[in-house]
């Protein structure tokens, strides 16, 4: 099965040098600098990405030339460590990762597509448009694993639900709040989903939150602390699921988000805002626990959310998403889910009407065409 990544290349060069040297590819730098970081030994990090002792030393003289400075530093009863120099650059290199990846695995799924259909006939793959969460990616491995044609495009939960409905995907990912925000946001996602012709079925329950520095220097605590002139902020795009219930909760509680410094530095994924607090760009980000325990960050929890994909009901049995159904409901696949932080994989794969789905709900007047451009 024909599989294509494109992954970012990070590259530095001296234009102001007397004698100009060909870039540094910092990318094999970088894999060195993290290990040294977690093990203290170059020997050792040099084993683990298949360098010689003698060639990572060599990559680390020519970085440490480039920069004028020391990347490593001799500390008794630790081995090596980075120094801030270091540090920025392993740091630079994840946020890179974080906020590209899921563009560009978009970009690859549409292009394995193309090549496919001039390549050899075959079966139409199936079009998933979702909120970006660590659950769908899982779901794309799952997908990869066991041989199932997909194109994921990954977009907001607007986006993705009036996609389905326009028909330009077959499943469309997205999520809402448990709680009091769950009729405002239900609201937005059904104006394109009709009980008639939809169904869901549940990906996860996970817990969004605040993510903080280790040990929560700045005593950040909950949503109140944002406005705080000592705080900076960073948010998810405009158009993301996230940000829209940051918007409904901070209207809930009367805090203009004028007051909250960086409100509009957006991030595409929940690891880029995780990696972009860890950087130390910022102090404060909302987010997915999985996000933040990955980056080494610690989590306030501020709600629980659930996550689900909607697709036509009469699209269940098709040939054309069976296999991809069938996945969403295996076992195997529920216990990935189960297995992220902050995610509850316990309803992985059931399949919902939206009434059942939201029960509690008193009908909801349709948005208008007007409404609808607003969000």
């Amino acid at each position: 099965m024909l599989r294509i990544s494109i992954l970012p290349r990070l590259q530095i060069r001296d234009d102001a040098a007397t004698a100009p040297a060909p870039a540094l590819d910092v990318s094999r730098l970088v894999a060195l600098l993290g290990h040294i970081e977690a093990t203290g030994n170059i020997a050792q990090s040099a084993e683990a990405i298949a360098l010689s002792y003698r060639y990572a030393w060599g990559i680390l003289r020519d970085a440490e030339t480039l920069f004028g400075g020391a990347l490593i530093a001799k500390t008794r009863g630790r081995g090596s460590t980075l120094t801030p120099m270091a540090q920025q650059l392993v740091w630079a290199s994840k946020r890179i990762a974080a906020r590209l990846s899921p563009t560009l695995d978009s970009l690859a799924s549409e292009l394995e597509i193309e090549l496919k259909k001039l390549m050899v006939a075959s079966d139409p793959a199936v079009r998933l448009h979702a909120s970006h969460g660590f659950a769908v990616a899982a779901l794309r491995d799952f997908l990869v694993e066991h041989k199932v044609r997909h194109d994921l495009k990954y977009c907001g939960s607007l986006e993705a639900v009036a996609a389905l409905a326009e028909h330009a995907c077959d499943i469309a990912g997205f999520h809402v709040p448990i709680g009091d925000l769950e009729d405002d946001m239900v609201r937005r996602i059904t104006s394109w989903l009709r009980p008639e012709t939809h169904c869901l079925i549940h990906l996860a329950v996970r817990t969004q939150g605040l993510f903080v520095r280790p040990g929560n220097p700045l005593g950040v605590r909950s949503l109140e602390d944002l406005v705080r002139s000592d705080v900076r902020f960073v948010n998810r795009q405009q158009g993301s699921g996230t940000r829209l219930l940051l918007d409904l909760m901070l209207a809930r509680r009367n805090i203009d988000p004028n007051r909250i410094e960086g409100f509009n530095n957006g991030e595409f994924t929940h690891a880029a805002v995780a990696a972009y607090i860890g950087s130390g760009m910022a102090d404060v980000g909302f987010g997915v626990e999985t996000a933040a325990r990955r980056f080494g960050l610690e989590f306030v929890p501020v709600l629980k959310e659930r996550y689900f994909f909607a697709i036509e009901q009469k699209m269940l049995q098709s040939p054309a998403l069976a296999e991809a159904v069938a996945a969403l409901k295996s076992r195997s696949f529920r216990e990935r889910v189960d297995a992220l932080p902050g995610y509850d994989g316990a309803l992985t794969g059931v399949v919902q009407t939206m009434e059942q789905a939201f029960p509690n709900l008193p009908e909801l007047a349709p948005l208008s065409p007007r409404e609808r451009g607003r969000m």
